[in-house]
């Protein structure tokens, strides 16, 4: 038996997990030499070799205790510790290990300053991932004893962090970050911090914003945001102060807003929003224009459509090219719900959206994350998908797929970055998986196959390198089980059990099982109990 004891100078962690792979085929194949190089690393470990045990025993063949020391070497001589680093510092900061966050910054101080693909800062981590309006929510979500630890270390709050705070009105983090001096006197800080007097200091004598706070965007822009976030943090005070500057800065104002039923028929629809109507490409639509949008999501989000096409009727000026953002959000909202019919609906109306070019970026993948190939099929006839090994797994394109390997069943991608999810460092950073890879194209095009039922495929791929076992989720590391639970598609579940998926992978954010999510947040127990008799059962038979 011969086992490699040095890695080479360039080591590829690609290479490293196929190695994995193969060995765990080679002993399900009953290979004497694979099995006796299992007994050796691991003594007693019968087959079938899990995908896990299967990288432990490369990493010990190469001198590592585990596939944790293994892959931080491969990242050091790749030039890529940081980026190992951020990551392991990520899951300290999930788990609130304050202690083990601090030796993270001490051994790599360059941390602080750290920046993904997104721009992001490592304080991102910190943040809710979703509203935190709900003190209870804000709990579970942000971690702000690891957000302090890191801002006394010397980590900026820079206007993107900022910003993401407020976003997701999390409260105690801004006033966390106020208490740090870490937030700009500005009036979207300042209202959602509830500080009245500090929003009135904003204006001068005449009412009109002080000069030094007019952004090239214009006053009536950051005035109007203001005003929007007012009403979403439900501070009156401040909602009735600004409004009444709303109405200065707009003649039109005033008629609009007895056409809402009045200022408290304008603020209550703007209090349920629960989106922001700016794209950071147009400028922000005035109060009026915001109002109107809201009413249009609120339509869509109750399944009428006959009364959100009057809407959109009346308010055809929502069709025109400066709202194709919100147009294209209406679509992804039908896309995700799967409502073909209301989709079609949309189409009749002729908006501007289905005339863009180039297509709207990444239009397609928030369908085909959660299984909704039928409207990408009904929309790729307005815009063209991207031609990519995962769009064609999703979309059953079988051909397509098999076009991406060569005769030896290796990938042949070229640049990882031509393929989704290599153009997309939100969904690499969403994942934590760094720089792109052929081993995120495959994970990818495996996940979307399984979501959209396309079982062959799903199968073709996985004997070509793609990971049962990959952390993907649509938001942040799980594992496809994860997914499935919560979408509860059960023949689906039993594909990815069948095909060996590790039934104790846990999510990063809740450090829960896929059994914990079908208990807990999907409140099935019933599915709960079938995963539990899987996990006994294949427990058994190893």
């Amino acid at each position: 038996m011969t086992t490699q004891t040095f890695l080479p100078a360039r080591p590829s962690l690609e290479s490293l997990r196929k190695q994995a792979k193969k060995l765990a085929r080679d002993v399900a194949d009953g290979n004497a030499e694979a099995l006796a190089r299992v007994r050796v690393q691991l003594p007693g470990r019968e087959p079938p070799l899990s995908q896990r045990d299967a990288q432990l025993v490369i990493a010990r063949e190469y001198g590592f205790p585990g596939w944790k020391g293994l892959t931080e070497e491969v990242y050091k001589r790749l030039g890529q510790g940081l980026e190992w680093a951020a990551i392991q510092a990520k899951h300290a900061i999930r788990n609130d290990d304050v202690d083990r966050l601090k030796q993270w910054l001490k051994d790599f101080p360059g941390l602080l300053s750290w920046r993904d693909d997104r721009g992001w800062t490592l304080l991102e981590a910190t943040a809710a991932f979703r509203d935190s309006f709900d003190p209870e929510v804000e709990k579970v979500e942000t971690r702000p004893r690891c957000a302090e630890a890191m801002i006394d270390a010397g980590c900026v709050v820079d206007a993107s962090m900022c910003r993401h705070v407020v976003e997701t009105r999390a409260r105690g983090m801004l006033r966390l970050f106020r208490s740090k001096g870490a937030l700009p006197r500005a009036p979207l800080v300042l209202t959602a911090l509830g500080d009245l007097e500090g929003v009135r200091e904003c204006f001068d004598s005449s009412g009109r914003l002080r000069a030094d706070l007019v952004e090239e965007r214009g006053e009536a822009a950051i005035v109007n945001e203001a005003f929007f976030w007012a009403c979403r943090y439900e501070v009156d005070s401040i909602t009735a102060f600004l409004l009444d500057r709303c109405i200065a800065l707009d003649a039109e104002l005033p008629l609009r807003i007895e056409a809402a039923g009045g200022r408290s028929g304008l603020i209550a629809a703007l209090k349920r929003s629960t989106w922001f109507p700016y794209d950071g490409r147009n400028a922000p639509p005035n109060v009026w224009q915001a109002a109107a949008m809201e009413e249009v999501m609120k339509l869509a989000h109750d399944d009428a459509a006959a009364p959100l096409v009057r809407q959109l009727q009346r308010e055809a000026w929502l069709l025109g090219e400066q709202f194709v953002p919100f147009q294209i959000g209406l679509f992804e909202h039908f896309g995700f719900h799967g409502e073909v019919e209301h989709i079609r609906r949309l189409l009749e109306l002729d908006p501007a959206a289905i005339h863009a070019r180039p297509p709207p970026a990444k239009w397609a993948v928030g369908a085909l994350e959660y299984g909704r190939a039928s409207v990408v099929q009904l929309l790729r006839h307005v815009w063209p998908l991207p031609d990519d090994l995962p769009h064609a797994a999703g979309t059953g394109d079988f051909a397509n797929v098999k076009k991406w390997f060569d005769a030896a069943g290796r990938p042949v991608l070229g640049d990882p970055r031509d393929h989704f999810p290599g153009n997309d460092p939100a969904k690499r950073g969403n994942l934590h998986w760094g720089p792109p890879n052929a081993q995120q194209v495959l994970d990818t095009a495996l996940a979307w196959a399984v979501m959209n039922r396309e079982p062959d495929i799903a199968t073709f791929l996985l004997e070509r390198g793609a990971d049962i076992n990959t952390n993907w989720c649509t938001h942040e590391p799980a594992s496809i089980l994860h997914e499935l639970v919560f979408h509860g598609d059960q023949r689906q579940i039993q594909f990815v059990i069948d095909h060996g998926i590790d039934l104790t992978i846990r999510d990063y954010r809740w450090n829960a099982t896929a059994q914990g999510w079908a208990l807990h947040a999907k409140k099935d127990e019933k599915l709960a109990r079938f995963l539990a008799d899987a996990e006994l059962d294949r427990n058994n038979r190893s």
